[in-house]
């Protein structure tokens, strides 16, 4: 998949010392914190199958809400998530829309099969409930069939079908591949997905674009500044109407209308709410 690379980088003002110990500060809680509350995940990941309350989404939540957090960023959100199982699709912006969906609820992520060989990132997604995409037509079948059963016991699946990340300033054509799942024969009757707007409201002074991370930008380069410089920002989640899979004629239909829908979403929250002027 080629990376989106149709904007340059954003020029970022110096960051004082001050605001670099923040940085320091912000990433030592997150790597002192993760283990801790990972830890606790799974602790309650088993007393769950012990017969327990499933006390491990409100730690994987409260994972999340600490990570923006440091990542300078409050959480606002719009809309009605579904109450039940099926899929959310959403525009991506950077490594920092997995912390916003999670701190919005509990979902299952859908990552290609090549991120759970990633140093960090695939044990942590594995061990949390990831489900890992392989291309290979042979491996269609098992996970349209994982797919029914997840969604059967109520969790959403979610991924980013612009299949890049961007600057956050625009939504990408959805691709339809993923799509195809739902509309199988076992899947397309009962499925229902909903559309998700992400988007990022930087604090006065900073560029609009400060929390997209694309193209070819180093993502240690692209930590540093967010945590360095992000203070105030605002992070909003849009739930829109959710569409049943069965009312389209195929799965480009229907990536069409959700990503019309996202699209929509972020047009309408400019309008309402008009960047600051960077500096």
């Amino acid at each position: 998949m080629t990376p989106w690379n149709e904007a340059d980088p954003p020029v970022l003002p110096p960051a004082p010392p001050g605001r670099r110990l923040l940085a320091v500060l912000r990433l030592a809680a997150i790597a002192l914190g993760t283990p801790l509350l990972l830890a606790a995940f799974l602790i309650a990941q088993a007393l769950n199958r012990a017969g327990l309350p499933r006390w491990q989404d409100g730690v994987q939540s409260l994972w999340a809400r600490m990570c923006l957090s440091l990542c300078g960023l409050s959480l606002r959100v719009e809309g009605t998530r579904m109450p039940h199982g099926g899929a959310l699709v959403a525009n991506h912006v950077s490594w920092i829309d997995i912390f916003t969906i999670l701190a919005a609820g509990r979902v299952t992520f859908l990552a290609k099969a090549e991120v759970r060989g990633w140093p960090g990132i695939g044990p942590l997604a594995a061990v949390t409930g990831t489900m890992f995409i392989e291309r290979r037509a042979a491996a269609a079948r098992r996970q349209q069939e994982e797919m029914r059963a997840r969604i059967a016991r109520g969790e959403l699946l979610c991924f980013f079908p612009e299949g890049t990340s961007t600057d956050g300033m625009r939504v990408l054509p959805f691709k339809s591949t993923l799509f195809a799942a739902f509309m199988s024969e076992e899947l397309r009757a009962a499925v229902w997905v909903q559309p998700v707007t992400l988007v990022y409201d930087p604090p006065a002074g900073l560029p609009a674009a400060i929390y997209g991370w694309w193209g070819e930008m180093p993502f240690g380069r692209h930590v540093w500044d967010v945590t360095t410089r992000s203070r105030g920002g605002q992070a909003t989640v849009i739930y829109h109407p959710p569409l049943r899979a069965a009312d389209f004629a195929d799965r480009k239909a229907l990536a069409a209308a959700c990503g019309r829908l996202v699209a929509e979403g972020m047009a309408a929250h400019r309008a309402r709410h008009p960047l600051p002027e960077a500096v």
